[in-house]
């Protein structure tokens, strides 16, 4: 195991950064492998097959993380590629359940295709589940303020669920086992860059699917099966991988092991308890969440500015996320500089 101090010594913030939730940031490892293939494909020298190595270890460390065998997990480059496919699997005009105010990634892709979307209160959403609900589409964690879902309850009413867990994997512990399918975002906690996605789905789910986005690394054997017909895609979920941006998952595979060797329960222990200590230091109402979502005055933009700190602005709200790459002092400074701006 890699403890969170050691894991902190191997990334490089310029100041005090609370914008995970728009952008991780990447651990050394993550970077000087980037660095590496960039090298190599400037060269010439680079093997296009030799990145198969790191997106499988991508694809293994992310799965021992939310509790499923890699072959239950189809790799991407986007959330709602992932959600077109489970939207266009719905019969027409389904009844599906969302959360008001959710990231139109998640959400989009079935009022796109027609179905009868129902926005509901987050804090609701298991009590509006019917019995013609054909799916509940939800974010583990609300991006815009950091609200977490009752799971618990929504399991609970026994309907299908497609769960986003891009602003939750990689500190809030999910298993993606007990829902039906599942879709993460990799570039926000997961700390890879953009251009990586992970889409967990049910075995029972697998022939239901229609893979939208066939293509040559979906088939069995990728580099043997790139020509010619008939279809032939691979028997697990594979079937559903899109065509690999390389470099990306080069990058990914050193974070998720990173995360991985640290482990999901200390990160939220760590986070959570940085995310608590700012609040109770700028007086801002307690939560269990990550993510600190506040009211900020017209001081904190300069304010921030001067004292080098980061973070984002989210339906109208300074959004700060606490994560690995924060440290005690981080928050300490953070909430003597924001103390008295925020509400």
């Amino acid at each position: 195991m890699t403890s969170i101090e050691q894991a902190q010594r191997g990334f490089s913030p310029a100041g005090i950064y609370l914008n995970t939730a728009t952008f991780g940031l990447p651990p050394r490892a993550s970077w000087d492998a980037l660095q590496s293939a960039l090298m190599s494909w400037r060269d010439g020298t680079a093997d296009p097959a030799s990145y198969d190595e790191p997106l499988a270890r991508a694809r293994a460390a992310y799965g021992e993380m939310v509790g499923v065998e890699p072959s239950r997990i189809a790799v991407g480059s986007q959330v709602s590629v992932f959600t077109g496919m489970v939207a266009n699997w719905l019969p027409t005009n389904s009844d599906v359940l969302i959360a008001e105010g959710e990231f139109t990634s998640l959400t989009f892709p079935f009022f796109a295709l027609g179905h009868r979307v129902r926005e509901v209160p987050l804090e609701r959403i298991a009590d509006e589940v019917r019995p013609e609900t054909a799916l509940v589409a939800v974010s583990a964690v609300q991006s815009a303020d950091g609200r977490i879902a009752d799971l618990g309850a929504l399991r609970a009413t026994g309907v299908r669920v497609l769960l986003d867990t891009t602003q939750s994997a990689g500190w809030l512990p999910i298993d993606a086992s007990q829902y039906a399918f599942t879709i993460a975002g990799g570039y926000k906690w997961l700390l890879t860059p953009r251009g990586t996605a992970f889409f967990t789905v049910q075995p029972e789910y697998l022939d239901a699917l229609t893979p939208l986005n066939a293509n040559w690394y979906a088939g069995p054997s990728p580099w043997r099966s790139i020509y010619g017909s008939p279809l032939r895609l691979a028997e697990d979920a594979r079937r559903f991988d899109l065509s690999p941006a390389w470099h990306c998952w080069v990058a990914a595979a050193p974070a998720l092991e990173l995360l991985r060797e640290v482990g999901v329960d200390a990160i939220h222990a760590h986070n959570t308890s940085l995310a608590a200590a700012f609040r109770d230091a700028t007086g801002l109402a307690p939560s269990n969440s990550a993510i600190v979502s506040a009211e900020a005055d017209e001081k904190v933009p300069e304010l921030m500015a001067e004292a080098g700190i980061v973070a984002g602005v989210r339906a109208g709200r300074l959004r700060m996320a606490f994560h690995l790459t924060t440290t005690a002092d981080d928050v300490a400074r953070a909430a003597e500089v924001l103390g008295g701006h925020l509400r």
